[in-house]
């Protein structure tokens, strides 16, 4: 199991992303409405709409199949925050786990039935599909992962497979006078 010291980062970040998820879908839904939008800058409004599917609006009507795999994504990423060794990865991590966890608190919560909630998206490009704040950080947490894996494949390939000596001119190493 990992150390406390190893979920403690991941697992705030991922809290602070399900209160600032939950908070900004609480306002969604008490001041916006089918009668009300707030136009921001261009393309940019506040819109409200609830996806009972998955990503984009496919998937609709299978909101407890999602639930269920989204607790077992959330329970698998939280075992393996023990091998999260880069400070990316770390905070990739929290980002997925919040985001997945904000948007599963909707699907348990915001319906008539257990997991037959909907999903609360309000953030509208109008070029893009609507989507929230637990949307952002499972894509920014997905990406940083993606990253951060990298990163680490293109240390792990730097590193020499043989010692590498302090100075290889000196006297000692190479057995002649310099």
């Amino acid at each position: 199991m990992p150390s406390v010291g190893a979920w403690r980062t991941p697992v705030a970040i991922a809290a602070g992303v399900v209160i600032v998820d939950q908070v900004a879908k609480h306002w969604a839904v008490t001041s916006l409405g089918s009668d009300r939008v707030i136009d921001v800058v261009w393309t940019l409004r506040f819109n409200l709409a609830f996806n009972n599917g998955m990503a984009f609006g496919q998937g609709r009507g299978l909101g407890p199949i999602i639930g269920v795999v989204a607790t077992v994504v959330i329970v698998y990423l939280l075992i393996s925050l023990r091998d999260q060794s880069s400070r990316i990865s770390t905070v990739g991590m929290g980002l997925l786990i919040g985001g997945a966890a904000g948007n599963l608190i909707d699907r348990l919560l915001r319906g008539d039935a257990w997991l037959r909630g909907s999903v609360v998206d309000f953030i509208d490009l109008q070029w893009f599909p609507i989507f929230n704040v637990a949307d952002m950080a499972v894509n920014i947490g997905a990406a940083l992962l993606i990253l951060g894996s990298i990163r680490s494949a293109r240390a792990h390939s730097r590193t020499p497979s043989e010692p590498i000596h302090a100075d290889p001119h000196s006297e000692a190493e190479n057995g002649s006078p310099a």
